[in-house]
């Protein structure tokens, strides 16, 4: 099961990628939420990743190649070694993921060229041009739709979310110096398959934004040409690109299509749930929204309880936490956005705990010693359970988890408020959770 979550999580990026410009601009956060500390920190990080660029520079032009590792670099290019941990690590550069772990010493930047990612790397940068990350930070909560500080291979520092093939326009200055890097992309590498996951959609959306439609037009023709029309990811590439130019229609009937060759693909399902939804077929809308989020049913009713065992071996149930607002958090140590959720959710707690807020973690991690690491190795202070990977024992079986991150919020009479409380909603739902009163007072 959590093989199947991890493939629908990846497949659930592109659905993201085709609506992440949507949400960044009506999510339009500015770092005026950004605690002092955090911006100073956010000032000297950009510093050290400026050192670091000017390192790895005057490594490449006496070796004739970037280093292996960033500790390459001290002392001989980088004497303080210092500036190569974020002020906002308190980890002091010890990687969550083994294959980010610097061999030589502690290193708080994830460096994108080592042995492991080198080849992919240099594809991207093939694809992208030189605002591909070369070192990235992902220790600050910059905004919602900000989560990492990245030094690209142009040596200049920009910021992104997490996952930056979704947006990559946020790794250049202007718009049209992504669309130049993305039409170079194409030209380089036309049947590139990130081409058809990323690039396309991400171009025709920039098209749309400075006033270029009829290039969006082209863009289809010349997709259509390259595409795998029995491939469903390039299908939905395709749909969404006809949306963007209201082929409303259009796009509908293939969506349909794909429906009839795989009616459980839920990446689809959302699809005409959408497409239904701006026509106009409010009640169809609702049918495709239940076959995809099965929880949508159970907002403002009762949350099952459930009875597990705790990291501690303690017995812990939802009825535990009645009278509460509580967060039932079904994520995972291998999960990108769960992690780049994490310091928002010890925020909130931090904010909310006194006042009646809980959170519960239900992880879905492959081994339990890589849950008792990251657990104490960033002071997570919530009770958490090592959910049971099959059988009908697993709560992400009960409760019908197919996806993660998945943050059920529940009210303090133990209804759901929302299966998906995440960023700034987060802390607006429980901020609003703690503040009412139960209907029987």
């Amino acid at each position: 099961m959590k093989v199947i979550l991890t493939v629908v999580m990846v497949l659930g990026l592109l659905m993201a990628s085709m609506n992440v410009d949507i949400a960044a601009h009506e999510s339009n956060e500015t770092d005026v939420h950004i605690e002092a500390h955090e911006k100073e920190n956010i000032e000297i990080c950009t510093q050290n990743l400026m050192a670091i660029g000017e390192s790895l520079q005057a490594y490449e032009e006496e070796n004739g190649d970037l280093p292996e590792w960033l500790s390459d670099l001290h002392p001989k290019y980088l004497a303080d070694s210092n500036i190569l941990i974020c002020p906002s690590d308190n980890n002091g550069g010890k990687a969550s993921y083994a294959a980010n772990v610097d061999p030589k010493m502690p290193v708080s930047y994830g460096y994108q060229f080592h042995p492991a990612y080198k080849e992919r790397k240099t594809e991207d940068r093939l694809v992208y041009g030189d605002g591909v990350p070369l070192v990235r930070c992902r220790h600050h909560n910059i905004s919602p739709m900000l989560h990492c500080l990245n030094l690209n291979f142009a040596y200049k520092v920009t910021q992104s979310i997490s996952f930056w093939e979704l947006a990559p326009e946020q790794l250049y200055e202007t718009p049209e110096a992504a669309i130049a890097a993305l039409e170079t992309g194409i030209q380089e590498l036309p049947n590139n398959e990130r081409l058809s996951q990323y690039v396309y959609p991400s171009l025709a959306s920039l098209y749309i934004k400075v006033g270029r439609e009829e290039k969006v037009e082209d863009l289809v023709s010349l997709f259509k040409s390259i595409m795998n029309s029995d491939d469903t990811r390039d299908s939905l590439t395709l749909g969404w690109m006809l949306e963007m130019t209201n082929r409303n229609e259009e796009a509908l009937q293939l969506y349909k299509k794909l429906e009839a060759k795989d009616p459980s693909d839920r990446n689809v399902l959302r699809k005409l749930g959408e497409m239904h939804e701006k026509l106009g077929n409010s009640e169809l809308a609702k049918e495709y929204l239940l076959k995809v989020e099965p929880a949508s049913a159970l907002v403002g009713k009762l949350v099952p309880d459930f009875s597990a065992t705790d990291l501690d071996g303690s017995p812990i149930s939802l009825a535990d936490y009645r009278g509460k607002v509580v967060l039932l958090d079904f994520w995972a140590v291998w999960c990108g956005p769960c992690i780049a959720e994490m310091p928002n959710v010890k925020k909130v707690y931090d904010t909310y705990k006194d006042e009646g807020f809980e959170v519960i973690g239900v992880s879905l991690d492959f081994d339990e010693a890589t849950l008792r690491n990251y657990v104490k190795e960033n002071d997570i202070p919530w009770r958490q359970i090592f959910d049971t990977p099959s059988g009908e024992a697993s709560l992400a079986r009960q409760y019908g988890i197919r996806a993660i991150p998945a943050p059920w919020l529940i009210d303090k009479e133990g209804k759901l408020i929302s299966y998906n409380a995440r960023g700034h909603n987060l802390e607006k739902f429980v901020a609003e959770a703690v503040q009412a009163k139960p209907v029987n007072e």
